[in-house]
């Protein structure tokens, strides 16, 4: 410092234009300067879909800036972040390819991947069974605020399919692994293989507000299952089944 404030603040905001326009929670953005002496910000917001929904959290955006005087004016002309500008007059860049199915065939996790909070030790290897993921069983669940044995991808899309094969026997009632929806430790389904009354069983699993219900069932034996879920919109669909060109509905829709 010291600062000063623009005269015009905010320079951009999108709470004026209700809660139906399609990008909304603008903000945190930061000035850039290209090497053709454009100047861009960088701001995050959400697209809502299915109502007021941001499955997708806070993406990144681009708008133009023109200096007049010694202030900069954000998305000329409109005064609002658009969903396409001309492309700025820099080189192409290809940058990290999408990140569409992993064999976990090198020796560290792609960057893509997160868990829940620090690791305090590695529950996971890739290369006890070269070309597989394993997670081992551990006391810690999903359904608390703790470091469960859990990868996983943020959703990038409002319509996608996400899918594994597991091979995991539960020896004991609560073991479980498989597929997780997450949006936190109080709201998320979980497409899991467990053990219930001395059977092999596929369940889903709601948990919403705390509140756990079991959505379907159905018993396996196979000790290779494929899982799956398919999101449309806010219409999400899970399957199970042996084979992945064979695969069954076990439940949906249901609201993601």
């Amino acid at each position: 410092g010291p600062y000063v404030g623009n005269p015009a603040n905010p320079i951009l905001t999108h709470r004026h234009l209700g809660v139906d326009y399609p990008i909304v929670n603008v903000g945190h953005g930061d000035l850039i300067q290209t090497p053709s002496n454009q100047w861009w910000l960088v701001v995050l917001a959400s697209r809502p879909y299915g109502g007021y929904y941001r499955n997708l959290g806070r993406e990144t955006f681009l708008t133009p800036v023109r200096w007049e005087g010694e202030w900069p004016v954000v998305s000329p002309g409109t005064g609002k972040v658009e969903f396409s500008y001309p492309v700025p007059d820099l080189p192409e860049s290809n940058g990290l390819p999408l990140l569409t199915c992993d064999h976990f065939d090198e020796p560290v996790l792609d960057l893509r991947w997160d868990c829940l909070r620090t690791p305090r030790e590695q529950w996971w290897s890739l290369t006890d069974r070269p070309g597989y993921l394993r997670l081992f069983l551990r006391p810690e669940t999903i359904s608390k605020r703790e470091n469960p044995s859990f990868i996983g991808r943020r959703q990038q899309h409002q319509s996608f399919l996400a899918q594994t094969v597991l091979e995991f026997v539960p020896e004991k009632e609560h073991e479980e692994a498989g597929l997780v929806c997450f949006q936190n430790d109080q709201n998320h389904y979980r497409l899991v293989r467990t053990k219930h009354d001395s059977c092999q069983v596929i369940k889903l699993f709601k948990c919403e507000g705390g509140s756990e219900s079991t959505l379907a069932e159905v018993g396996v034996t196979a000790p290779r299952i494929y899982l799956q879920v398919i999101g449309r919109g806010q219409d999400y669909h899970f399957y199970y089944g042996e084979h992945s060109n064979d695969l069954q509905l076990l439940h949906g829709p249901v609201d993601g």
